[in-house]
């Protein structure tokens, strides 16, 4: 007899062997679809199709891209501003250019040098004529007169530190350097010229003062002609003028032909031709004034009028002028190639 629940279909139970159960997925019935193993990446996967049926299309695989972001791209720094520097940044200006020159001058030993050397022969040859001297000597003559055969030679001095202020930078190729950090060359040379100026000024006068008060010191009394104010302030200051003007025209040379040797050269032409071309000239009778007035605006010749050694001479200040003139045009000179000329 049979039973209702005989007539329902059961699915084969499969054989168990003596390991126990079969281990891994369910075999399907033959109604669900096969399934495809798993492809390896950038493989195509077989054709697998019933006969008269057309296989399925696939699509051709494509190389790996690294996916590119849609949004701006990224700034670093971008949440931190502009940049500040923690150095203060202002504008220079000429006293910039003072403190560099100052700082340059006083550190190399050519000033200490030629300034020390320029001291000592206007000191040492002033006293030392103040002190072979006796008081008759002044009868006539200003007491102030040593200093005079000290700044003959002392001068030459200025005149070579004049030079060797600018020369030395071109020689050594820092003046690259200070027209990389003062790109305005104009502001250079004003700074070398009002630094050296400055210090050679002071140091002359200061020198030739020291010796005119030791003289007038040494020589006093009934005998002795005292000098007048005119005599003391030629002796110190006008002397101590001339001389820096010849330095600054020395540094005017050395800016215009950037070669110490070469400017020194001239230099020592301008001091010395004048004194000794004159003595030629007068023996022909068509040159003759013209010797005289050569003479007459030498260096000796110039410093003797400031110094007032004869009645017969000018004051001095009329040659301490055309030496002012000479000067400025030099320097206009030097300031025009300066900013003309490549370093």
């Amino acid at each position: 007899m049979t039973t209702p629940y005989q007539h329902q279909s059961q699915a084969p139970v499969p054989p168990q062997g003596p390991q126990g159960p079969p281990q891994g997925p369910p075999q399907t019935t033959p109604q669900a679809a096969p399934q495809m193993p798993p492809q390896a990446p950038h493989q195509a996967a077989p054709h697998q199709a019933a006969p008269h049926q057309a296989a399925p299309h696939h699509p051709a695989p494509q190389a790996y891209q690294q996916p590119v972001p849609s949004g701006p791209p990224s700034q670093p720094y971008a949440g931190m501003g502009p940049y500040t520097s923690p150095i203060p940044v202002r504008r220079t200006h000429l006293g910039n250019a003072l403190a560099s020159e100052w700082t340059k001058i006083k550190s190399v030993r050519s000033t200490i040098w030629t300034l020390g050397i320029m001291a000592a022969l206007v000191l040492g040859i002033g006293l030392l004529v103040s002190a072979t001297t006796n008081d008759a000597d002044y009868r006539t003559l200003p007491t102030t007169l040593p200093g005079f055969f000290g700044t003959l030679l002392g001068q030459l001095c200025i005149v070579t530190l004049g030079v060797l202020v600018i020369t030395s930078e071109y020689g050594t190729g820092m003046i690259r350097t200070t027209l990389t950090a003062s790109p305005q060359r104009s502001r250079v040379l004003t700074a070398k010229a009002l630094v050296f100026f400055a210090l050679s000024f002071t140091t002359t006068t200061v020198s030739l003062a020291l010796v005119a008060y030791a003289s007038m010191g040494m020589h006093s009394g009934p005998e002795v002609t005292e000098p007048t104010s005119d005599q003391i302030l030629g002796a110190t200051v006008g002397a101590g003028l001339y001389v820096s003007l010849l330095g600054l025209l020395s540094l005017a040379v050395g800016a215009i032909l950037r070669h110490s040797a070469g400017a020194i050269t001239t230099m020592l032409g301008v001091v010395l031709l004048p004194a000794i071309l004159p003595a030629f000239l007068m023996m022909s009778d068509s040159l003759r004034d013209l010797g005289r007035k050569m003479l007459e605006y030498s260096s000796p010749q110039s410093l003797a009028s400031l110094f007032r050694i004869d009645e017969g001479l000018n004051s001095g200040w009329p040659q301490l002028s055309a030496l002012a003139v000479v000067t400025a045009a030099a320097m206009i000179a030097a300031y025009a190639l300066l900013e003309k000329r490549d370093v």
